[in-house]
């Protein structure tokens, strides 16, 4: 007799149907397990059988093969446990085998039986409503699961509540969603004393997610401004908040199967790997640049970073999406992220300081910032220096809007897009138009235009800082509340693509 079961298997945020397929048969007593199975997949050989001897079960003095298909798909992860073991209880009339096909398992099992939380409980919430099935699995992650309502999810604690569940002796009611996390709290920008222009430029980040870049000396700010840009950026459409959600599920960081609201902020140490930033390693988990997808990634100490790292940004920031690339495999995960550098201006970061520079200054700034390439530099939408807070400044009161006050205006400006491009849905800011779209909503009037063809000569522009210069132009008029891109909405654009005095 054959038996089957369905898990999922994971292909970046999407989850693939798997049937596990279980047969038992005359011969030596075997439990083989094919079908591409990692080392997980095929240690789940030994927990089954401890956990069928947690529920008094034997196992069948046959040959038991297991075979996850298709066969051809590599099958990572221990939540290939629980649909096993039901394949192999449906083999042995245990369960009944229609009642099991109606459902999508997944799950660790313990020695004594007990079911342990795995990664993905909600792009396997998806699969299993795009098949029109109910999802079975731990009791921890059901929360999670639940927030797809489509899908009946059960969320068993054990085997045992499992087969009692599929036997009709004592059926488990439904999960109920996990609740919306709250946001942790975040610094006002009223509390940062001066930096009145990076405060600006922080608020044109947010309304249409641009890119930016923090030159300063060590202290001025630039870490506490960054983590200031958290508390401006508008709450996550339900879209965005699921999209989010699926690749935390992957990463195994959502909290008590709560869903937020709240953009994530991302602030990887400058030590990182590139499969930490990008995403890789065992199993091609998300890296940083994917846990920030709608959201915001900080980098301090910009430079320091491996150079390879560091090229590594480019097509993501332009894409919005990262493949990771394997012998076997090509992983995609949305990284649609906004990303703040910050970078003092040379290895010290006194240059601008004669009192205190080493003695290579100037040419130490521009080796230190000369590992910032071209092409990179070019993809920063707003680039501008930080200079130093004196001590006098900072024994005056705060002064300038709070964070509450700013976000306002960046909400109605991001309002504002997503009306203007509710008819496309790749683009949901400013920062992702292009081509004729861009031609269309930010062409300049004549006075600007003559602004922006000087600016291009003076500057050297690139075809790319040309179109990046009339984005921010876009979300500066929607900041003004502007239908059309005039000269000063120009101008500002053009005084955040200056090069920097230090540095070269």
């Amino acid at each position: 007799m054959v038996a089957i079961a369905y898990s999922v298997a994971f292909e970046g945020v999407e989850a693939r149907l798997v049937e596990v397929q279980c047969s038992v048969s005359v011969g030596l007593p075997t439990f083989g397990i094919v079908g591409l199975p990692d080392k997980a997949v095929s240690e789940a050989r030994e927990r089954v059988r401890a956990a069928f001897g947690a529920l008094s079960v034997a196992m069948p003095n046959k040959r038991l093969t297991v075979n996850l298909s298709p066969a051809d798909l590599p099958k990572e992860g221990s939540h290939f446990d629980l649909p096993i073991a039901l394949a192999v209880l449906a083999a042995l009339d245990i369960v009944p085998a229609d009642e099991l096909a109606r459902c999508v398992c997944l799950g660790e099992l313990a020695l004594d039986g007990r079911l342990v939380a795995v990664t993905g409980a909600l792009p396997a919430a998806m699969a299993a409503s795009e098949d029109d099935r109910a999802l079975i699995c731990p009791q921890q992650c059901g929360p999670e699961a639940a927030w797809v309502e489509a899908v009946p999810v059960i969320a068993p604690a054990t085997l045992r509540e499992v087969v009692d569940h599929l036997t009709d002796r004592q059926p488990l009611a439904r999960a109920r969603p996990g609740t919306i996390g709250a946001a942790p709290p975040a610094g006002c920008l009223s509390d940062v004393k001066g930096q009145e222009r990076a405060k600006r430029a922080l608020e044109i980040a947010a309304a249409g997610r641009h890119h930016l870049l923090m030159v300063g000396p060590p202290g001025a700010g630039k870490s506490m401004l960054a983590a200031r840009l958290a508390g401006l950026m508008p709450p996550l459409t339900p879209v965005e908040a699921l999209e989010t959600s699926m690749i935390h599920s992957l990463a195994g960081t959502l909290e008590d199967g709560g869903i937020s609201r709240r953009a994530p902020f991302r602030e990887p140490h400058h030590t990182a790997s590139m499969a930490a930033i990008v995403g890789g390693g065992r199993g091609a988990k998300p890296g940083e640049i994917s846990l920030a997808h709608n959201g915001v990634l900080f980098m301090d100490e910009f430079p320091e970073f491996s150079r390879q790292v560091l090229e590594t940004l480019r097509q993501p920031i332009e894409t919005g999406e990262v493949v990771v690339a394997r012998a076997n495999a090509h992983i995609r995960y949305p990284c649609r992220f906004l990303l703040v550098a910050a970078a003092n201006p040379c290895r010290c970061g006194h240059l601008a300081d004669a009192a205190q520079a080493c003695p290579r200054a100037p040419i130490c700034g521009s080796d230190y910032m000369g590992k910032i390439s071209g092409p990179l530099m070019d993809r920063f939408d707003l680039r501008f220096e930080v200079p130093a807070v004196s001590f006098h400044d900072l024994e005056l009161p705060g002064t300038g809007e709070t964070s509450d006050l700013i976000g306002q205006r960046v909400a109605e400006a991001r309002q504002i897009q997503t009306r203007r491009f509710r008819d496309l849905p790749r683009i949901r800011a400013n920062a992702d138009a292009s081509g004729a779209v861009l031609d269309r909503i930010a062409a300049p009037d004549s006075q600007g235009r003559a602004l922006i063809v000087k600016a291009a000569e003076r500057l050297g522009l690139t075809a790319r800082g040309y179109h990046r210069i009339l984005r921010t132009a876009r979300t500066i008029a929607d900041l003004d509340g502007s239908e059309d891109v005039r000269a000063p909405h120009l101008a500002e654009a053009i005084s955040y693509r200056l090069p920097f005095v230090a540095g070269g």
